[in-house]
């Protein structure tokens, strides 16, 4: 130990305000993950699903974690298995780029599972650098060429509910969009 101690005459409005910055500068680095939650019915009709699937697709690309919760109401109970189901398909869907914190596991009338963004998977890949500078067309190379779609391909799809009302929708709606593409222009 120094004799006589040492000590530093400052000022103490400018030392809080240097330790005001510092903390201000660290908050800003940090990032602030929050669980979002989704829920799901056993009865989902398909374009319900998929919306609800694209905002958690959203959700784990923001970097939160999701909790996906299936929600059963009287006679469902009786089979969680459809439950399940539907919590498979989400993760079918979503399964590339996020890890399962936590399992679906029913609580009460409930069943619900964690998910969160799988970082490594998220990353784009790293395009390694190629030693061809002669051609002079590097960017070119590097990027897919655009896909063009026809106006007349139509998608089929099956529908969720049961029932005549339902199958007339969804088999209609492909022969408008057939006949319109068929009209000269």
């Amino acid at each position: 130990m120094a004799n006589p101690p040492v000590c530093r005459i400052m000022d103490y409005g400018k030392f809080r305000y240097e330790e005001a910055q510092k903390a201000k500068e660290s908050r800003k680095k940090s990032t602030n993950v929050s669980v979002k939650e989704v829920k799901f019915k056993p009865k989902i009709g398909r374009g319900d699903f998929d919306t609800k699937v694209r905002k958690i697709d959203q959700f784990i690309h923001e970097g939160h974690k999701v909790k996906v919760t299936m929600q059963f109401r009287g006679r469902e109970m009786a089979h969680p298995e459809l439950g399940s189901k539907i919590l498979d398909d989400v993760l079918g869907v979503v399964g590339d780029y996020v890890k399962v914190e936590t399992q679906a596991r029913l609580e009460g009338r409930n069943m619900s599972m964690v998910l969160s963004p799988d970082k490594k998977a998220l990353e784009p890949p790293k395009i390694p650098k190629s030693d061809d500078r002669s051609s002079g067309n590097t960017a070119a190379a590097a990027e897919p060429a655009p896909v063009e779609v026809a106006a007349t391909e139509t998608v089929d799809a099956e529908p969720l509910a049961t029932g005549s009302d339902a199958s007339e929708s969804v088999d209609a709606a492909p022969a408008v969009a057939t006949r319109a593409a068929a009209e000269p222009s």
